[in-house]
């Protein structure tokens, strides 16, 4: 059989914004293929010629080190409607050489352009080469890396559908672009300091400096301890030096909340304890926020006063041009936005918004178009899902119609299931007000533009008055498209089971979900639960105990007041009057559970380390999200677990695991003198060893081999390792989806996985 020497070529995926039409180029010259390459948006189409095509074929089929490709198919020329443009396939057949043609829009879009990337090395290379045409320049970008998803307006991915669009190249610049030996071949983002994107130092009031070195003086700046807003990728950070931690603090409003540092590998590995994985994350494409532990607990506590600390190493120019200037060797680097609020992505908007807090402002005038805040790792799972890591897309068959899902309050994504693909939003934030409600709808807006998607199905949380599923229900009276109400923590076994149902929705598993708040079936808010069956038929087998929660969004406030809620008892009493509690302050607070008025009940899992943390003095007052957890966390980590018998009872045939119980062997702990760190690791340690024996249990029982974990507690390590080691010594598949973060992160794609499995 002869082999071809002619074809079409129709490669699918992510292929724009890769580097990939330069690429196929490349692997044109190298086997002597005559032809073209055109970018259609979420494929590539390529008419090839020469005797060497198949090794042309296979070469191609691999793609570059940022392309993810789906399929590769090959058409006859001469194959009518498959072969597409029969015009272009003619006048390929008469070239002499290989062109890069005018990119056009599929029919059906399928792939999607990649997230941003941090700065490769052969472009830090380039910005600190003496007389070189990059030197110096904070934007320089070739085709493996720099921004993508946070300039794109449009598909097809090309300069003039970007923001880029703005800044016309020059000689220098065209004449790299259309070079196939140059590596900004193609590259849409190819600037430099003649034609490219310029900085601009700006003080308190948004004046400009008319600074000849905007870098070389913020960098003095920061020295001196003033704080300078830094307008990067994504959005504007806030920044300073390590001294300057309390002055920042305190002008933010969050003298408790830990911030993340930016610094070099060198100084990172100094203070914080780097394993191979963690090195591997810091200097991948993505460069995250990596939550590290500290070689010195006690280390650094103006920025972090927990037992960890998060880290990034510079992933711009402008971050590595600001290094090389400072003096310091660390950065603060927090996004510049009220917590839960949408990042601040424009100038004016930050001089406004920052006023007060910012002395000066490092400014470029490169639109962002899409915001994107920082990811963050910690131990190989994602707790935030944003830049370098989304939009996220998955390959997933959940049927033929097209899905969005809104997420669920906190922590929100939105995702776009369409044509075998789930592409998921970077993290946008709490949609409890009118700001961030807008970011979500602009964000819908964007991913269904770029995505070409139209919307059959409307997935959202079950809870009616979340500001999510309101712009569900009225994006559904607009469009037509069906809603479909998803239970929060049955979206989170969703998320996490997806691969799995996907391929068979008939497959059972247990499902462990521990976080903060959700609806649940029975109105209550729910947060501690444990489900079997398939995904479109998960029953509720168990959960932890149902406690008063007096003042409703008070108690995670106050966690004291949690504390009473779970453990009414006279030692609690005495505990809170200890701390300065008025008799009559707690005479209203009995009465108040006593009517049950404003005490709603919860099972939440989150809610039982807040009160955990306020009984043992370590956070009486929530001053950020997750504080509490977070300092009994850090507590408990120099302490020693001591195993406390579980106290399970029955409600028909539903577990329930006692966390007053628990509760009550920790007061007995703290009034026998135990240590501090001891009770609160044993408060960890048991509530995740109780719940994960009544998992086990529900498996065995029901002859179930997949134990399912999710849920924003499980960040805490002990928490979640205590779970994994029990479900696994008891011969049981552990799932968890290390894709999505154990939050609420991975809702709106859990939605998306339900509604589609329901419709399918």
């Amino acid at each position: 059989m002869s082999s071809r020497v002619s074809g079409r070529i129709v490669i699918k995926g992510i292929v724009q914004g890769v580097g990939f039409r330069p690429f196929v180029y490349s692997q044109a010259k190298l086997y002597g293929i005559r032809g073209s390459v055109k970018n259609l948006g979420s494929e590539v189409s390529i008419v090839a010629f020469g005797s060497r095509f198949e090794e042309f074929l296979k070469a191609v089929s691999v793609g570059t080190v940022l392309s993810k490709i789906d399929s590769v198919e090959v058409f006859d020329i001469d194959d009518g409607d498959n072969a597409a443009s029969a015009k272009g396939s003619e006048s390929a057949a008469g070239r002499d050489d290989f062109v890069i043609e005018k990119s056009g829009r599929s029919a059906s879009l399928t792939g999607f352009i990649p997230a941003d990337v941090a700065i490769c090395d052969e472009c830090v290379k380039d910005i600190f080469e003496k007389g070189g045409r990059y030197e110096g320049y904070w934007a320089t970008s070739c085709v493996n890396c720099g921004p993508r998803y946070s300039i794109i307006r449009e598909v097809p991915y090309d300069r003039e559908r970007t923001t880029m669009d703005a800044f016309p190249m020059c000689e220098g610049c065209r004449g790299e672009y259309e070079s196939p030996k140059s590596r900004r071949h193609h590259a849409q983002t190819i600037a430099c300091n003649t034609c490219g994107p310029g900085l601009s130092l700006l003080d308190r009031d948004g004046n400009d400096l008319k600074s000849a070195s905007p870098i070389d003086y913020a960098a003095r700046l920061l020295d001196e301890g003033h704080i300078v807003a830094i307008k990067g990728i994504g959005g504007y950070h806030i920044a300073c030096i390590e001294s300057s931690a309390v002055k920042l603090k305190t002008a933010l409003g969050r003298p408790e909340q830990a911030l993340a540092i930016m610094a070099t590998g060198d100084t990172v590995a100094d203070i914080a304890v780097v394993g191979e994985s963690e090195h591997a994350i810091l200097n991948g494409p993505e460069h995250p926020i990596v939550v590290l532990y500290k070689k010195d607990r006690d280390s650094h506590r103006d920025i972090s006063n927990l037992d960890t600390i998060g880290c990034m190493l510079p992933y711009t120019g402008l971050h590595h041009l600001l290094f090389s200037k400072l003096k310091n060797r660390i950065l603060i680097m927090t996004s510049a936005n009220a917590p839960g609020n949408p990042m601040i992505t424009d100038t004016k908007t930050a001089v406004s918004k920052l006023k007060g807090c910012v002395d000066y402002y490092l400014a470029h005038d490169r639109v962002i178009q899409n915001r994107c805040d920082d990811s963050v790792v910690r131990e190989g799972y994602i707790i935030r899902l944003s830049r370098g890591y989304a939009p996220k897309r998955v390959s997933i068959n959940l049927g033929k119609d097209c899905i969005l899902g809104t997420g669920p309050e906190l922590y929100t994504t939105v995702s776009i299931y369409k044509n075998g693909f789930c592409c998921t939003s970077p993290h946008i934030g709490n949609i409890k007000n009118p700001q961030t409600l807008e970011y979500l709808e602009d964000t819908v807006g964007n991913l269904k533009t770029l995505l070409g998607a139209e919307f059959d199905v409307i997935a959202h949380d079950m809870h009616p008055q979340f500001l999510s599923t309101r712009f569900a229900k009225r994006l559904s009276e607009e469009t037509g498209a069906e809603t479909v109400a998803v239970q929060h923590h049955r979206a989170h076994i969703a998320a996490a089971f997806s691969k799995y149902a996907a391929a068979d929705a008939e497959r059972n598993c247990v499902g462990i979900a521990l976080d903060g708040v959700g609806l649940g079936d029975d109105g209550t808010v729910w947060g501690g639960e444990i489900f079997a069956g398939d995904i479109l038929h998960l029953k509720r087998v168990a959960h932890l105990e149902t406690v008063k929660m007096p003042g409703g969004d008070l108690a995670t406030i106050h966690p004291e007041r949690m504390l009473f809620g779970m453990l009414p008892c006279e030692d609690t009493e005495s505990l809170l009057l200890s701390r300065g509690w008025k008799d009559s302050e707690l005479a209203i607070l009995k009465k108040q559970i006593e009517r049950g008025f404003n005490v709603p009940l919860t099972s939440s899992a989150g809610r039982v380390l807040d009160a955990a943390s306020a009984l043992l003095g370590i956070c009486r007052e929530r001053t950020y999200d997750g504080e509490p957890a977070m300092k009994l966390e850090a507590a408990a980590s120099a302490g020693r677990a001591e195993k406390w018998e579980s106290v399970v009872t029955l409600e028909g045939d539903m577990s329930v695991l006692s966390t007053s119980a628990i509760l009550k062997n920790a007061l007995a702990a703290k009034n026998a003198g135990r240590s501090i760190d001891d009770i609160a690791a044993s408060v960890q340690f048991n509530l995740a060893d109780g719940f994960a024996e009544i998992a086990v249990e529900k498996a065995l029982d029901a002859g179930i081999k997949d134990v399912v974990l999710s849920g924003g507690v499980c960040i805490n390590h002990t928490v979640r390792e205590t779970i994994v080691r029990k479900v696994e010594d008891a011969g049981l598949n552990m799932i968890i989806n290390r894709d999505y973060p154990f939050g609420d992160g991975c809702i709106s794609y859990g939605q998306c996985v339900y509604a589609g499995l329901l419709r399918r």
